[in-house]
């Protein structure tokens, strides 16, 4: 026990816990603090800490008074590490946790280990080898209402006892248990764990022992746990077996595909556009902020920078509220709604087996498809990932055809417009492409591909608060982190056509841009952006077809290289954080030059066959 330690001696808590479990929940409920991150040393990865606090989290984001703290978590500090599944690390977020746990071992004070409650076979794993460190822990049973709800039942004071540690119960989103957590933590002892014994086997001593600690494991559930699985249970059980099966699955894709095309596509990018564009933007807010402009500073440079061709208001504002922000709002709707289903996990599986074929494996689609929310974010979860091959390989396709969710949408838009043979031709050649960089990639690449093991969690209805608190949280992130990009976006081709630089631009892009690619001249300045963010670049080709200066065909090619575009100027520094600056520059000089190969190729093949969309 470590409650005898002075309270003037700083204790360090460690929380360790598998992924996706509520381990950031549970820390924000103990500390409601600034937290202070940094990267642990010699790797990008990150480590959270904070102090603990007095107050514990309740229902709808409110905060009640907990327990009074113990003397010694006054001044205590509580350290996050990265999700692990084992301390035989793998990755270099599991190797990161077990360097911490090994090189701090002396100055931890306490484990504070979250785990899935409806899946605590893999959760006791990771407590049996802490047991083995010796190290003082409380073991935490988080989303207790969900296991109870797929009928798992666990005996909490025979698991305590079998441990010899406290075993508390918690929800952590709702501040569920977070003072039984905070009073368990001083008295946190050193869990007491026998192996259970193995026959002598041709396997080496690293599996031999894993053998060992799942064996324990095995034996301590069945004594703890019983199962009851409701007639609902069952059917979702059902259901996502059909969503992982090898033609029932394809087919779910296909309908969640649809769904989404219907609700972006339709309803977000042409219904929400249509009324934003052309009626709040265009019959109220344009004219009467040129009235206002004209009356107050009738000053011909400010009515070009306000309200001009390339005006802050009828520009910037324009294309981040009126055509891209409705149409992420809808996005992010169904992504949360995919998200909390626990549909996307699912998706790994589909895609394991093509993915084999460019070297990776059905992993990778979780970064993908958080790339379809920020390319950025999905470059940092490339960590995931337990090998340097398989984390530059996939950061490469996420650079080169994994549209964000502000760029799919307004694509999804434009495509809607011109119909389905033109969407599965985008779409065709986009996939194409980052099938033959993935295959050339995986060759020239050094390094193998890692073995596919993924925990599938239980399908579930998706809970109306979960996805409205994760769509306004990336509004949110919208509206401060990319709006203030078109505005400075617009700054900046408002200043090269003053300058008369946009003008040289055009004429010299005019070869590849007109020639090439087939489009307007106009058309020069949207991919000029571009390389600013290409979702702005996007949308500038939005308003250009919404305005009838694109045809179908130009709208096909303009959205192909477009989308092969390199993300943003966010997602190529933080390229270079995780890989350095030489990395960075090698992913641009291969991916602008070949989106704007694929797209003259795509364009010269459409006039060749005269083929029209």
């Amino acid at each position: 026990m470590i409650a005898h330690q002075a309270a003037t001696e700083q204790m360090r808590v460690v929380l360790v816990g598998n992924p996706n479990v509520g381990k950031s929940a549970l820390f924000g409920a103990l500390t409601h603090q600034r937290v202070i991150v940094s990267n642990y040393p010699g790797t990008t990865v990150e480590i959270a800490q904070a102090g603990f606090s007095d107050s514990t989290a309740a229902q709808n984001g409110k905060f009640r008074r907990g327990a009074q703290l113990d003397a010694g978590l006054k001044n205590a500090i509580l350290i996050d590490t990265p999700g692990t599944n084992s301390l035989s690390a793998q990755s270099d977020d599991e190797r990161v946790t077990a360097e911490y746990l090994h090189a701090h071992h002396d100055e931890i004070s306490a484990v504070v280990q979250v785990a899935d409650a409806k899946n605590l076979r893999r959760a006791l794993l990771l407590t049996v080898q802490l047991a083995q460190l010796g190290l003082p822990l409380v073991l935490v049973l988080n989303m207790m209402d969900e296991a109870q709800a797929n009928g798992v039942h666990i005996d909490t004071a025979r698991l305590s006892e079998k441990l010899g540690i406290d075993v508390v119960q918690t929800v952590a989103v709702r501040g569920e248990g977070i003072d039984a957590v905070l009073a368990a933590i001083p008295a946190a002892c050193v869990p007491h764990v026998e192996l259970a014994p193995v026959p002598p086997s041709q396997y080496p001593p690293r599996a031999q022992k894993l053998k060992q600690e799942l064996n324990t494991v095995d034996l301590l559930l069945h004594e703890i746990i019983t199962h009851s699985v409701p007639e609902d249970r069952r059917f979702r059980r059902q259901l996502g077996r059909w969503m992982v099966h090898p033609v029932l699955g394809w087919s779910f894709l296909l309908i969640v595909l649809w769904l989404m095309f219907k609700f972006v596509g339709e309803f977000g990018a042409g219904t929400l556009v249509g009324f934003l564009e052309e009626t709040v933007f265009g019959e109220w807010i344009n004219p009467a902020a040129t009235r206002l402009v004209d009356a107050v500073l009738p000053i011909p440079f400010v009515h070009d920078l306000l309200v001009g061709d390339y005006g802050i208001i009828t520009m910037a504002l324009s294309y981040g509220i009126a055509i891209v922000f409705p149409i992420v709002t809808t996005f992010f709707l169904a992504f949360s709604i995919l998200e909390d289903t626990g549909y996307l996990p699912r998706l790994a599986i589909m895609f394991n087996r093509v993915f084999t074929l460019i070297g990776l494996n059905g992993k990778a689609v979780l970064p993908m498809v958080l790339g379809l929310g920020c390319d950025t974010m999905a470059t940092m979860s490339t960590r995931v990932l337990e090998t340097r091959k398989e984390r530059l390989l996939t950061t490469l396709l996420l650079a080169l055809g994994v549209p964000c969710s502000a760029q799919l949408g307004v694509t999804l838009g434009m495509l809607e417009q011109v119909g389905t043979a033109a969407f599965f031709l985008w779409g065709g050649v986009v996939v194409a492409t980052m099938l033959i960089v993935g295959l050339l990639g995986a060759k020239l690449l050094p390094g193998k591909r890692s073995d596919f093991i993924i925990e599938l969690p239980p399908l579930r209805l998706p809970q109306l608060g979960n996805i409205a608190l994760k769509t306004l949280a990336r509004v949110e992130w919208y509206l401060k982190e990319v709006l203030p990009l078109f505005i400075l976006g617009t700054l900046i081709l408002f200043a090269l056509d003053k300058t008369g630089v946009l003008m040289v631009i055009e004429r010299l892009a005019s070869p590849l841009v007109v020639n090439a690619l087939g489009l307007p001249a106009g058309a020069t300045g949207a991919f000029l952006i571009g390389f600013l963010r290409r979702d702005y670049g996007a949308a500038g080709l939005f308003a250009m077809a919404l305005a009838g200066e694109l045809n179908s065909q130009q709208i096909v090619v303009s959205m192909i290289v477009i989308t092969l575009f390199v993300p943003c100027v966010a997602n190529v520094l933080m390229i270079a954080k995780e890989y350095g600056v030489r990395v960075a520059v090698s992913v641009c000089l291969v991916v602008f030059p070949l989106a704007f190969t694929v797209g003259a190729l795509v364009n010269g093949l459409l006039n060749m066959f005269q083929v029209t969309l």
